[in-house]
């Protein structure tokens, strides 16, 4: 027997048992059948929507797979910005990422397990909205946006606006995100990210922390403290921040902006760390990124991951 190659141009539909699986080849088929379900699931990589099918049992009537949109695969560089598609691989950013921020790609080592990476995309960890996903944070602190797609309308959105709840963010029925926009590096920009979990390798975080400066003079002109696992979403440190811009990048300014955190955040305990953890690693973590940009030969870090 001779098995027929999969025609894998046009949409491929898929239905039975009460309900339907859609794989579109392109960007305005995807819209025209979201347009269609609001109601379907997107799925990219699967990692962690699968979970909610093997764990919690919860069907999933309307499955809609990018896995054939190449436009939302690309990644590219201009003057000013990296472009990822929000379906490509972890992996598949990986080297852009580390190239233009080597922290991002340290991150990214530790990010799950290799076989996620391959499977896992950065719009899936946005998309999910979880309060302890790794790359919000880091995005965050780039300034970063998300484009969304709804039907033939387009809009960019900065990350830190999309997360406005527990799981919950402001995309709208029949929306999707299709690609991310990172601002590049400026020379004066000190960049930093940190994560924290028991294990080095393949877990989630308790907390992780993204900071992003700039220095004119020894003056800080810009700042951007990101931090997960603090709060219901992935958020800023406006308290700290505000403390931080037009001060000195010195130890005195870290100090004060450390103890403004406790305004900023009132973490949760859970199995991962207490509140009480998670308060003080945040404001180490601050401390931490200081003390490694004025003597870059100590060695802060257990090892060459983040």
């Amino acid at each position: 027997m001779k098995l027929n190659t999969i025609d894998r141009s046009g949409t491929q539909e898929l239905t039975g048992n009460g309900q339907s699986s859609y794989l579109p080849d392109n960007v305005a088929d995807l819209a025209a059948l979201l347009v269609k379900y609001p109601d379907a699931r997107i799925v990219a990589g699967g990692t962690d929507l699968a979970l909610e099918v093997t764990q919690f049992h919860r069907p999933i009537n309307t499955l809609i797979s990018v896995g054939n949109v190449a436009e939302m695969k690309d990644i590219s560089v201009t003057d000013t910005h990296i472009e990822i598609g929000a379906a490509r691989s972890l992996t598949d950013s990986y080297s852009t990422l580390a190239l233009y921020f080597p922290d991002f790609g340290e991150l990214l080592h530790r990010f799950a397990s290799l076989q996620v990476r391959n499977q896992g995309t950065i719009g899936g960890n946005i998309g999910n909205a979880s309060p302890i996903g790794d790359t919000p944070p880091a995005l965050i602190a780039l300034n970063a946006q998300v484009e969304l797609r709804c039907g033939d309308d387009v809009r960019l959105m900065d990350i830190e606006d999309y997360f406005i709840g527990y799981k919950i963010t402001a995309q709208k029925a029949a929306e999707f995100i299709t690609k991310i926009i990172i601002p590049l590096p400026m020379s004066e920009q000190v960049f930093g990210i940190f994560k924290l979990s028991k294990r080095i390798d393949d877990d989630i975080s308790a907390v992780l922390a993204a900071f992003n400066i700039t220095l004119k003079n020894n003056v800080i002109t810009d700042v951007r403290l990101a931090f997960g696992g603090m709060a219901a979403t992935p958020m800023r440190a406006q308290h700290a921040e505000k403390i931080l811009l037009g001060a000195a990048w010195e130890y005195g300014s870290i100090y004060t902006a450390m103890q403004a955190l406790d305004k900023d955040f009132s973490p949760l305990s859970d199995f991962r760390a207490s509140k009480e953890y998670r308060s003080l690693a945040a404001k180490n973590l601050l401390k931490k990124f200081y003390l490694e940009q004025q003597n870059t030969t100590i060695e802060t870090r257990v090892t060459s991951y983040v």
